[in-house]
């Protein structure tokens, strides 16, 4: 049996999530670990560590101060002006307790930006309402002390489990055609690295700002074509979109916060998880 962390009470929102599950997986042999899951669900319920919350219809503050957490990990899902007033709440309780919260945020708030990769001081910049979303809410976070905050700017995330992957599968039983990007450059990662980086984060105090995409990019087609491959379908139907003539780029590759290499993912990782699945 592992020896449990008492330094650090940790509260997962959105736990219940694919990523936010994750975490807590990754998390409770080694913390005290708390979650919030949102729909009724019977093995969360009889776990003691896990609260019924709704970002539409409750109060985080409820929770936090019932667990008290050192630090809060933002996995939440649902609507985004909730969200906001959420994240509102969870400031003032950071500004309290001098807590620190680890925000999982997205490739999308540069999607305004399409001739290159983006690098962690890189201007944010979206023409998405999602983008916009997340931007809102990390330019609140960046106004507190920076040893509070932990912003994780994800790509997309392909598991085995992952919804991407399991939409793939659906649509291929139904042979329903898949929407691939040709011009789109990107990067990936799994829901099982962002865990050992959020651990390593975790363990060694980190602060600021995070990119933590796959080293290498690809074109989203050519991935998703090689994912179906790997899934054993040799003729899928494929709807290719074109959003613009030229190339354009969602990647977000780290420069001034790089983790250790045995924290790196490369696409053809992805593709291997997916095998051994």
């Amino acid at each position: 049996m592992k020896e449990i962390n008492s330094k650090h009470r940790i509260l997962i929102l959105g736990a219940s999530g694919f990523i936010g599950n994750a975490i807590y997986k990754e998390l409770c042999s080694y913390f005290r670990t708390f979650g919030t899951f949102s729909t009724p669900n019977k093995e969360f319920e009889k776990n003691h560590h896990f609260f019924q919350y709704s970002v539409e219809k409750d109060d985080v503050v409820e929770i936090l101060e019932i667990v008290k957490p050192t630090i809060i990990i933002s996995a939440l899902r649902g609507d985004f002006s909730s969200q906001v007033i959420a994240h509102s709440h969870i400031i003032e309780y950071l500004n309290a307790y001098k807590s620190k919260l680890i925000f999982l945020s997205s490739a999308n708030v540069f999607d305004a930006y399409s001739k290159y990769p983006s690098y962690e001081n890189d201007k944010t910049l979206s023409h998405s309402v999602y983008g916009h979303f997340k931007i809102k809410i990390e330019n609140m976070l960046l106004r507190l002390p920076k040893r509070q905050v932990v912003i994780l700017r994800l790509p997309m995330v392909f598991g085995a489990q992952s919804p991407r992957i399991q939409e793939i599968k659906l649509f291929l039983k139904e042979k329903e055609p898949i929407e691939v990007f040709p011009n789109l450059i990107m990067n990936v990662t799994t829901e099982t690295k962002v865990t050992q980086q959020i651990h390593y984060m975790i363990n060694r105090n980190k602060s600021g700002i995070f990119h933590l995409g796959s080293d290498d990019l690809v074109h989203h087609n050519d991935f998703i074509k090689e994912i179906i491959s790997t899934l054993g379908v040799n003729n899928p139907i494929l709807k290719q979109v074109y959003t613009t003539n030229d190339d354009r780029y969602l990647a977000v590759l780290p420069k001034t916060n790089k983790l250790p290499k045995h924290l790196h993912i490369k696409s053809q990782e992805i593709l291997t998880e997916l095998e051994i699945n």
